[in-house]
C-alpha cells in the first residue's frame, strides 16, 4: 500500500551542537507539521537514527566530538535510505561535493532560508515515498 505524504507525519531529526538553532529549527517544523527532535552531538543522533529511523536528518557539518562528515557515515551505514540535509556557516563547496559524495541529500548554509529547507524536505520526502 501507497502512502501519500499527506498522510504521514515526517520525523526529523536536528543536530547541532548550538541548541538554540536547533529548538528555533524544531520550532519552525513542528508548525509545519512535522515531528521533530534534537540531538546536540554526533554520538546522541546515531542512537535516535538507530531507534527512531528519522525520515530526515538536519545535520551539522562542524560539531566538537564528532563532526558531520562522520555522522553522515555513520547514518547511511546504520540506514542508507535516512535523508540527511547537511547544515553549515561555511561557504565551502568542496566540504558541499564530499557531503553529496557520501550521500547527503543536500547541504544548505546558515542562516537557514526556510523556503528553502521546506521545498528540500518537501522533494526528499516525496522521493522516499515513491
Amino acid at each position: 500500500m501507497f502512502k501519500k505524504l499527506k498522510d504521514i507525519k515526517p520525523r526529523v531529526l536536528i543536530v547541532d551542537d548550538e541548541l538554540r538553532i536547533s529548538e528555533f529549527i524544531g520550532e519552525y517544523l513542528t508548525e509545519k507539521g512535522y515531528e521533530a527532535f534534537i540531538a546536540d552531538n554526533g554520538e546522541d543522533a546515531l542512537d535516535f537514527v538507530k531507534r527512531a529511523r528519522p525520515h530526515i536528518t538536519l545535520l551539522d557539518v562542524r560539531m566538537a566530538s564528532m563532526d558531520g562528515i562522520e555522522v553522515l557515515k555513520r547514518v547511511k551505514e546504520i540506514d542508507p535510505n535516512v535523508g540527511v540535509i547537511m547544515i553549515t556557516a561555511l561557504q565551502d563547496e568542496e566540504l558541499g561535493r564530499q557531503a553529496l559524495k557520501l550521500g547527503a541529500a543536500d547541504f544548505i548554509t546558515k542562516p537557514v532560508d526556510f523556503e528553502y529547507l521546506d521545498t528540500t524536505l518537501l522533494l526528499k520526502l516525496s522521493a522516499m515515498l515513491e
